[in-house]
């Protein structure tokens, strides 16, 4: 089963979608936009080129578990989603993906301008690799 994650930023979004197998990122992509219906629209059209059966979406909470502070931003944007694509979007805690991200792009010598660029696919891969990971755990 495919799954297409989604690292929602405001002015970048990072994307990772599974391989058919549904075991490890096979594609990343980030789209450049500040229009949340561009980007829900963006969305929409990359899980129907990639086959893609599930979408996952980072979800901002606290250190102590609690919902962060743009939690409800989140969620009316995952609702625009599940509107324009028709599939349900899971909500998964993303905390400290993206500080994970900025650590592994620093210890593969990305660094600058090309770690601005590659953070949210990064980031967006590791929301779909925790997913990926609850789901084989769950069945």
């Amino acid at each position: 089963m495919k799954v297409l994650a989604i690292d929602y930023g405001e002015a970048r979004t990072g994307v990772a979608i599974s391989d058919p197998t549904g075991l490890l990122a096979g594609f990343t992509t980030v789209i450049h936009s500040r229009d949340p219906k561009e980007v829900a629209r963006r969305l929409a059209e990359l899980a129907r080129e990639h086959g893609a059966e599930r979408l996952v979406m980072g979800y901002p909470r606290n250190m102590d578990g609690t919902e962060g502070p743009r939690a409800q931003l989140y969620r009316e944007f995952a609702g625009l989603v599940e509107e324009v694509s028709g599939m349900e979007v899971a909500l998964w805690d993303e905390r400290r993906t993206t500080v994970d991200a900025h650590r592994i792009l620093s210890e593969t010598g990305n660094r600058g301008k090309r770690r601005k660029e590659k953070v949210d696919a990064v980031a967006a891969t590791l929301i779909l690799e925790g997913y990926l990971g609850f789901l084989r755990n769950s069945s």
